[in-house]
């Protein structure tokens, strides 16, 4: 069985008043299944069924009729739910009818009123009541865009009361989604409707039936009458006749209704007065509207005020309209020229700029104000980096953007202090006297020059040039400019202007450039530009460091440029600046390097570890790690640059400063080793009061002696050779030095330290060996010696031992400072002593027994005792030395020579311990 359906039940109406043929929409429950289920609708008493339009189940709408009731409930009846109830009511308004001899101050509804003539109550065609939804089934719009519609149907209109209409057109814009089933019950209800405009449409026209037969009937008597008299015109003939009843009937209705038609012609006329008063009250009022709301800055409703105004009234023929017209022109006249003035007014935001280009485009401005305003932004941009230029020159901004940084020594940080901004070494103490901790260190003008400069470029250029984008694409105008063709007049103009546009990019990225160009690169601009962009010689030279954040402000600049999408061509002249300037960066940082070496020499503290090194060379190396360090940044190869190091040019340049570097240091060795002491600062200088050394009864005004300064440059010098220059070649490699320019640098390094580390080592045998070498010959003839006539040897005389121990002093000296010295030395000065005694054997003319035995018994000493540190040339002077004496034939003689060589080994056991290399390791400190 099927299960039977609630009654209607209405639950609410809207409005709940009104009067008669008010549209209202009827909202409840089970108001039908559709159109065709609804069968009865009653408001006030009045059958509503002929105007209702089913929407839903809980919604019908409808116009209430003509109901005798004043107030009464609202009744849906339905063929499935049956008739139904009402928790709401509807108030029935009954509006004052009033005739035309009646005077009203209200409008008259003459949609329904009394013919006089008949007393008959006209009836309302059906036509008024056409229901907004014909087909009586929900829309479904779909998402078929209009504009194909319009392509697909031109000229058509969906809408049923156009006399273009189509009813496909209707079907696809309101019903485009709707089912096949839908679409039925829509055709039967259709059907329904039209069977009924159909009655009501005979009921109209059997409502006038009388009339028009009486009417008729009248017609055929006169045409009768006529056909019988045979007479038209003529004097007393009926038709005569009849005109004069007429002409009499007319004048007496004119005479009778004369005042009241001409209270309605009155009423009219003040009708059409109102109306059209309405309409110039607009116009009058519109100058001073336009004035009000330019002041408000209401543009917007200005500019619709005018596009009205101008529609109504652009054509107008009548003098005073055209009077009042003229002013409104006058005043929107003043408003293109004063939003063209905000609109060329600098600074201003892009949003801005957009805003009042529209507004001028919505008016119709002259010319065009969207390339008006670019022109006018590019000579602002320019003027703006001239006049940053200008107040650094001038000195306005002194001062500005300090940056505290806690360094030590001069005004001019170093490479170390570059990088870390604070000098500080563990070895060997600090290589700055400390500073008071409220000294700083100012930004040079120059940095701050580039950074005010890139924040003008940053901060304008892009807003140029996505206003140029929007020109070309044309969304700086409304829906009014698109319709008045103003979008593709702009495009075109844009597409005429690219290369001019080109050429303000250009002039505004070589501007950027020169200026910078003219305060750290002077030397790449011509002579004539000088005067314009340059004037910086005042200013301090910027270090490695400085030049670095320059470079890092310029790459961001850049970078911010390329995210505009600006071609790249238009931004290579800054990839060729960023060039310059990191290889000028590259140049700065080894010149102030070399600077920084140089002051090295004063940082020597004469302190030595087990290796007899100072913390020198390890200075030395820590300053130039800092340095290719600090060169990271600007030698980092970014998308789109080139590899400075890969530029022969600049590498071979490289090359020359970093071996003038390795020079300026060897020098400084030198100095070292050359200095009276009264020349070298000892205010910093500290020693190991522990060590057990040649130092250990150094004060701390310990100053070294010119033969300990040269050995322990010596050390150093052999530990640049096998260690520090090696690192520095593996550093130079590691950032980015090819592997030719590094060797070059190194052997020109080796080479160098080479050179000086002979000189100095020959220097030092000087002064140690000449005064051995010069004891000799006036110890060996002490006492009036005869190796012609000497007693019987009974050992080594004492000149020998002298000699002996003068070589164990050296020893020792050379020991304290460096193990790895003594073996070089040593051996040194035992070939010059074995070379001199070779000599003064050679120089004795003769040798008795006892003086030959004698001789050989010290030469032999003396080569046993050394015999750890002889060469090849000592040998061969001791051998020469021996074969030219007197040779031993008896066994007597030997034996003695033995025996003494015995004793003399014995006695001076102790002394000629240090001779040998395993004895005796350095102390450790």
């Amino acid at each position: 069985m099927s299960r039977v359906r609630q009654p209607p039940l209405v639950t609410g109406i809207s409005p709940n008043e009104g009067t008669a043929w008010t549209k209202v929409t009827i909202r409840g429950e089970n108001l039908g299944t559709g159109p065709a289920d609804l069968i009865g609708l009653s408001i006030c008493g009045h059958n509503c069924l002929l105007t209702a339009e089913w929407m839903s189940a809980s919604k019908i709408v409808c116009r209430v009729g003509p109901a005798k009731d004043d107030k009464g409930e609202i009744i849906v009846t339905t063929k499935s739910g049956g008739h139904g109830t009402s928790t709401v009511s509807f108030k029935l308004l009954k509006p004052e009818k009033i005739g035309i001899l009646d005077q009203s101050a209200v409008w008259v509804d003459e949609m329904n009123y009394y013919d006089m003539r008949t007393d008959r109550n006209k009836g309302i065609s059906p036509l008024s009541l056409r229901p907004s939804n014909p087909l009586g089934i929900d829309i479904d719009k779909g998402k078929i865009p209009q504009k194909d519609v319009e392509l697909t149907f031109p000229g058509m209109s969906g809408d049923f009361t156009s006399e273009n209409f189509s009813a496909t057109c209707y079907l696809i814009e309101n019903h485009s989604g709707t089912s096949f089933e839908h679409l039925r019950m829509a055709a039967s209800n259709l059907k329904r409707h039209a069977s009924k405009k159909n009655e009501g449409s005979l009921a109209y026209v059997k409502g006038g039936l009388s009339t028009f037969f009486e009417a008729q009937d009248a017609l055929a008597a006169i045409h009768q009458r006529l056909e019988l008299d045979g007479t038209e015109r003529v004097e007393g003939s009926m038709t005569q006749r009849l005109e004069n009843v007429l002409n009499r009937a007319s004048d007496t209705a004119d005479t009778l209704f004369q005042e009241v038609l001409g209270r309605k012609d009155k009423a009219d006329s003040t009708r059409n007065a109102l109306n059209v008063l309405q309409r110039f009250k607009f116009l009058f009022n519109l100058p001073l509207n336009i004035e009000r709301n330019i002041q408000k800055g209401d543009y917007d409703v200005v500019i619709n005020d005018y596009e009205k105004a101008k529609s109504l009234f652009g054509n107008t023929e009548v003098p005073v309209f055209k009077k009042v017209y003229a002013e409104v022109e006058t005043r929107i006249g003043a408003l293109r020229s004063l939003l063209l003035e905000k609109l060329l007014q600098t600074p201003s935001t892009l949003h801005d700029q957009k805003r009042y280009i529209r507004y001028l485009s919505d008016l119709h401005a002259p010319g065009d104000p969207a390339w008006q305003c670019i022109y006018a932004q590019h000579k602002w941009i320019l003027q703006l980096m001239q006049n940053c230029r200008d107040e650094f020159i001038n000195g306005h901004r002194v001062g500005v953007g300090a940056i505290a940084m806690d360094l030590e020594g001069d005004t001019r940080p170093s490479a170390l202090s570059r990088i870390s901004h604070t000098a500080s070494l563990k070895r060997g103490g600090s290589l700055r006297t400390p500073r008071p901790s409220t000294w700083r260190f100012e930004t040079p003008q120059q940095v701050q020059f580039v950074e005010k400069l890139s924040d003008v470029v940053i901060g304008q250029l892009p807003n140029f040039w996505k206003l140029w984008i929007s020109y070309v694409n044309g969304s700086l105008f409304s829906e009014t400019g698109e319709k008045s063709g103003q979008v593709e007049k702009s495009k075109k103009n844009a597409r005429q202007r690219q290369n001019d546009f080109k050429k303000m990019i250009e002039e505004l990225t070589h501007r950027l450039v020169r200026l910078v160009r003219g305060a750290l690169l002077p030397a790449t601009l011509p002579q004539g530009e000088l005067s314009f962009y340059g004037g910086w010689e005042s200013k301090t030279e910027l270090t490695g460091p400085w030049v670095t954040q320059v470079i890092h402000t310029v790459r961001g600049c850049h970078d911010a440029l390329s995210t505009l999408e600006i071609p790249n061509d238009l931004l290579q002249v800054i990839q060729d600046l960023l060039l310059d300037l990191r290889v000028h960066c590259l140049m700065v940082t080894l010149h102030h390097t070399t600077e920084d070496v140089k002051g090295l020499a004063e940082k020597e503290d004469w302190v030595v570890d087990n290796e007899g090194i100072t913390s020198l060379p390890a200075q030395f190396e820590q300053c130039m790690v800092q340095m290719l360090q600090s060169l990271k940044e600007p030698m980092e190869t970014k998308p789109g640059e080139i590899n400075v190091l890969q530029l022969d040019q600049a590498q071979d340049k490289a090359a020359e400063l970093s071996v003038a570097i390795m020079k300026v240091f060897i020098n400084c060795l030198e100095q070292l080793s050359t200095k009276a002491d009264r020349d070298i600062d000892t205010s910093h200088m500290s020693v190991d009061l522990a060590s057990p050394d040649l130092f250990s009864g150094a004060k701390e005004d310990f100053r070294p002696t010119p033969e300990q300064r040269l050995l322990i440059i010596l050390s150093n010098c052999h530990y640049l050779e096998r260690h520090t220059f090696l690192n520095l070649a593996a550093h130079f490699e590691k950032h980015g030095f090819t592997g030719t320019r590094v060797d070059k640098i190194t052997q020109v390094s080796v080479e160098a330290v080479r050179e000086l580390d002979r000189k100095l080592f020959d220097a030092y045998i000087e002064r140690k060996a000449d005064p051995i070498v010069g004891s000799l010959e006036p110890g060996i003839y002490a006492g009036y010696f005869d190796w012609r006539d000497c007693q019987t040897p009974t050992g080594v005389r004492n000149y020998l031992k002298e000699a002996l121990v003068n070589i164990i002093t050296v020893h020792a000296e050379v020991f304290t400072v460096s193990k790895d010295l003594v073996p070089r030395a040593l051996s040194k000065i035992v070939e010059q002593v074995a070379e001199e005694m070779g000599r003064l054997m050679q120089c004795v003319s003769s040798f008795s027994k006892n003086g030959a035995l004698q001789a050989r018994l010290e030469l032999c000493a003396l080569r046993d005792a050394i015999a750890s540190y002889l060469n090849a040339e000592s040998k061969a002077s001791f051998k020469q030395a021996l074969e030219d004496l007197p040779q031993l034939h008896s066994g007597a003689d030997k034996k003695l020579l033995e025996e003494l060589l015995n004793k003399f080994k014995s006695s001076m056991q102790l002394q000629l311990t240090c001779f040998q290399p395993s004895s005796v390791q350095p102390i450790k400190r």
